[in-house]
């Protein structure tokens, strides 16, 4: 048998990026997030090492599943995470015409190398485990499949959540979640349309649609390609944005805010929507927040590239009296912190990392910044809620209640844009038919005059 293709970004020696894959896996395991452990990858490993710890946590509730059948006492940890990362990427692909990474006996091969160098003594151990998974796929495949959290690769906790939320999509998010997202572009709205820009794209060698309304500076490619290889990045033509988080700032801003007009972006890293208000209105006064100076960094960044000015201001915006100078916000957006869940093709750790006690407490918190900033909102002004999610208690149940809280408080349907957004292949907002989209939730707060 040949080895299948090298994958992009996989060049390095494969039994170096199973190694560096395992240590992320593990690491996610013990509670640390992804994107902090690529940080520390070496950066020539790092895009291989992405691709199969994010392949790997795709599929880990069923490789936990395999692993318990082949070999019940759980290994030490350094090996059982080399396991689990070989297991994951031998595990047959639910899409029929999908090729393999690598071929069944280099990714053994391979992983007993990996092994040599992180623990020489379960060499044997290693190449027995996954020799017999080998013999046995199939039988060990549907065992695992019998067990919700191998059949679906999430944990228990957020399945059952899913089910009671979306009673009749629960099992379309899952399997939305598993499969990576397209990558998706935001066009600068004063510089190219999106047609023009699928027309540079075309001539660079690289495939990509417009997706028109409720989105119009949105194109998504083909194929993922490195940001160095989209024409006018570097210059700030195009950003990096899902088309759910695309929505974020034309509804913020309405049918155009008056010149001057004073914006709050309350928790603004890493800045793609903070970006994304300028583009569509660059005289606006506007005010990008965040508790995390580190992050600010990012949103400066970003700016910076676009060649747009904000003020940035380190604070916790529940804390208005540090940091809000007394005069009215005529828009201000709110996406809070969440549970992600609306970006766990994007994130594949998340759903590892989050426990069911979290939900309560980042909904106790935008709870808290709901009720700290609508004082800050001009009369007549708006105010957008968001988050990442697909959780209830995170989008429809916190407006239902904020809005009991606050009777002044006017809640807008605005088809396309406000309320739950679900990561659903070729589903848009409300399960309209449209582009295939993160999972959002919004709603348009508005205050009367």
């Amino acid at each position: 048998m040949s080895q299948s293709p090298q994958p992009a970004g996989l060049s390095a020696p494969l039994h170096r990026l199973l190694s560096q894959a395992a240590d992320a896996v593990q690491g996610v395991r013990e509670g640390k997030s992804l994107t902090d452990l690529l940080a520390r990858t070496p950066a020539d490993l790092r895009p291989g090492t992405q691709a199969l710890a994010f392949a790997a946590l795709r599929r880990l509730g069923a490789a936990e599943a395999a692993r318990q059948q082949l070999a019940p006492k759980a290994p030490p940890p350094r090996v059982d995470s080399l396991l689990l990362v070989a297991l994951a990427l031998l595990w047959p692909d639910p899409e029929p015409q999908a090729s393999p990474m690598y071929a069944d006996h280099t990714l053994v091969d391979q992983a007993v190398t990996a092994a040599k160098n992180r623990a020489p003594a379960s060499i044997g151990f290693i190449n027995a485990v996954l020799r017999r998974f080998l013999r046995e796929r199939a039988v060990i495949v549907a065992a695992a499949e019998r067990d919700p959290q191998g059949a679906f690769n999430h944990p228990p906790w957020w399945i059952e959540k899913l089910r009671q939320d979306w009673p009749q999509q629960w099992q379309a998010i899952l399997a939305a979640n598993n499969r990576p997202p397209p990558m998706t572009l935001r066009v600068h709205a004063q510089r190219a349309s999106a047609a023009e820009y699928v027309e540079r794209l075309a001539a660079a060698g690289i495939a990509a649609r417009a997706l028109g309304a409720p989105t119009p500076q949105a194109v998504v490619l083909d194929k993922p390609v490195p940001v160095s290889a989209l024409p006018g990045f570097a210059e700030g033509l195009v950003s990096v944005q899902d088309a759910a988080a695309q929505l974020a700032a034309p509804l913020t801003l309405g049918a155009g805010l008056k010149p001057g007009a004073r914006v709050l972006d309350a928790c603004s890293a890493p800045g793609g929507k903070t970006a994304h208000l300028l583009e569509l209105q660059p005289d606006l006064r506007l005010t990008a927040l965040d508790s995390d100076a580190n992050r600010l960094t990012r949103v400066q960044d970003n700016l910076n590239r676009l060649g747009q000015t904000a003020t940035l201001k380190a604070a916790d915006a529940r804390q208005t009296a540090t940091w809000w100078d007394g005069l009215p916000f005529d828009a201000i957006l709110l996406d809070a912190p969440c549970s992600a869940s609306g970006i766990v093709r994007r994130h594949p750790d998340v759903r590892w990392l989050r426990r069911p006690d979290d939900i309560t407490a980042l909904a106790r918190i935008q709870a808290e910044l709901l009720d700290a900033l609508w004082p800050l909102l001009a009369p007549g002004g708006r105010l957008v809620y968001a988050t990442c999610s697909v959780f209830r208690a995170e989008g429809q149940a916190q407006l239902d209640a904020f809005s009991q809280r606050q009777a002044d408080a006017n809640s807008h349907a605005v088809p396309g844009f406000t309320g739950h957004l679900l990561p659903l292949a070729d589903n848009g907002p409300q399960g309209n038919a449209g582009p295939s989209l993160d999972g959002f939730f919004y709603a348009l707060l508005t205050k009367p005059s």
